[in-house]
């Protein structure tokens, strides 16, 4: 802001000293109309016009940037906000899953079900009592 002063205020020492030097009268005529005043006059008079007019035209683009700014602005925070969210989240299944994993560090062995074979189920015996081995008897070699 101060950058902008001390621009301002050395145009306006330039524009004086170019007044205090051309001060020699001339007379502007357009169409019908005609004006009579100092060169210096008419030259700063024809430069504020043609800033006045550049600001006016560059106006909807400034302002339209602006908004553009601002909305901009608004939707970085929406989305900061969803990833701090989402962190938040991440973090807190993470805390579950150690939670989870340290309560249940081994699951249980299955135990295994004996096999039932067609010799069982057809002797009616249960499934679980072991079958005991008959000895060999005399003759079931040469079979």
């Amino acid at each position: 802001m101060q950058l902008i002063l001390i621009a301002g205020i050395i145009i306006a020492i330039g524009a004086v000293m170019f007044a205090l030097q051309n001060n020699s009268p001339v007379i502007v005529t357009l169409a019908m109309w005609s004006f009579e005043g100092s060169l210096a006059l008419v030259l700063l008079v024809a430069l504020g016009l043609g800033a006045l007019i550049a600001g006016l035209l560059s106006s909807p683009a400034v302002i339209r940037g602006q908004w553009t700014t601002g909305r901009l602005r608004s939707r970085v925070a929406d989305l900061e906000r969803q990833l701090a969210q989402t962190q938040q989240r991440g973090r807190e299944l993470d805390a579950e899953l150690a939670r989870a994993s340290s309560l249940d560090a081994s699951p249980a062995p299955v135990k295994e079900k004996p096999y039932v074979g067609l010799r069982t189920l057809l002797a009616g015996t249960p499934p679980d009592a072991t079958p005991q081995l008959e000895p060999p008897r005399e003759g079931d070699a040469d079979k």
